[in-house]
C-alpha cells in the first residue's frame, strides 16, 4: 500500500472516516485481556484511536511513512513504521513478540497485505487462546442507486486487483482462524456504516480512492461534470452536511488450535 496514498496523506487524515464505535466496544467485549492491540495497516490511526479507548497500549503500524506523519497523536498510540522490507521475525519483535496481542484489527486495509505474511505474524503474535482477530471494510454506499452505479462505473477501469477482495465485501477473502461468531471465511458479518459530511468533503473524500488517484496520475478526471451533477441533485442543500451510508462487512476470528 506504500505510495498509493503517499501524496493524498494529509487529505487522507482529515477526510477518511471514523468507524462506528460500537464495533470497538463489541471487540473488546471478546477479548480476556485488554493490555495490547495491533492496528495493521493504521494510515493515519482512524481506527488505532478508537481502539486506545478499551486498551492499555495499541501498536499501530504502517508501511507508508507519509501516512504516519499525518497520524493523529495519542498518549496509548504508538506508531511504527514498518517498510515492506521488514522481515517476519522483526515485524514480532515490534510489536512484543510471540503470544503478546489481545487484539489485532485491520481496517480498510488488509485487501493490500501480503496475506500469507500478516497472517504467520497474526497466528505467532495473538494470544492464545482467547487473542482475536477482526479485518473490516466499507465498500459501497446503500443508497443513492444511481450515483453510486456512476462512480462505480467510473473507477472500475482504474481498481487495483488487490481490490478485487473489497469489491466482493470480503466474501473470497481467505481468513484462516477459528470463528467466534461474527463471519468466517467466505462469510463476512454484513454492517451498515454512517458517515455524515458536507458535498464538498464527500467530494475530497472520493479524491483520496486509490482508482481516483491512479486515474489522475493518468491524466483522467474520474468526477466529471455529469457525476458532479448528479451529486448536487442527490445533496439537495450544497452547503449542507447529510448522512451517508455504507455497507460494510467484518469477520472475527481467533488462531486455529494447529497455531
Amino acid at each position: 500500500m506504500a505510495g498509493v496514498y503517499d501524496k493524498n496523506a494529509e487529505q487522507y487524515a482529515l477526510r477518511r472516516p471514523r468507524y462506528p464505535k460500537e464495533w470497538f466496544s463489541i471487540l473488546a467485549s471478546l477479548t480476556a485481556e485488554h493490555k495490547v492491540a495491533w492496528d495493521a495497516g493504521t494510515g493515519s490511526g482512524q481506527a488505532a484511536l478508537s481502539v486506545a479507548e478499551h486498551y492499555d497500549q495499541v501498536i499501530a503500524t504502517d508501511i507508508s511513512a507519509a501516512q504516519l506523519e499525518h497520524a493523529v497523536k495519542h498518549p496509548k498510540v504508538q506508531y511504527i513504521h514498518t517498510p515492506i522490507s521488514t522481515s517476519e521475525d522483526e515485524l514480532v519483535s515490534k510489536l512484543g513478540g510471540d503470544n503478546s496481542i489481545d487484539l489485532i484489527i485491520s481496517a480498510t486495509a488488509v485487501h493490500w497485505f501480503d496475506l500469507p505474511f500478516f497472517y504467520s505474524v497474526a497466528n505467532r503474535v495473538l494470544k492464545k487462546p482467547h487473542g482475536i482477530i477482526a479485518v473490516w471494510t466499507y465498500y459501497r454506499m446503500r443508497d443513492w442507486n444511481n450515483l453510486a452505479k456512476m462512480l462505480r462505473e467510473a473507477m472500475l477501469p482504474y481498481v487495483d486487483p488487490r481490490l478485487n477482495h473489497l469489491l466482493e465485501g470480503y466474501r473470497t477473502l481467505p481468513f484462516p482462524f477459528e470463528s467466534v461468531g461474527y463471519g468466517s471465511e467466505g462469510s463476512p458479518i454484513e454492517l451498515d456504516m454512517e458517515i455524515e459530511m458536507t458535498l464538498d468533503e464527500f467530494m475530497e473524500l472520493l479524491k483520496t480512492r486509490s482508482a481516483t488517484i491512479k486515474a489522475k496520475e493518468q491524466g483522467v478526471e474520474l468526477i466529471t461534470d455529469e457525476i458532479l451533477e448528479e451529486m448536487k441533485r442527490e445533496w439537495g442543500d450544497n452547503t449542507g452536511r447529510r448522512k451517508l451510508y455504507y455497507r460494510a462487512c467484518m469477520l472475527v476470528g481467533k488462531s486455529k488450535s494447529i497455531y
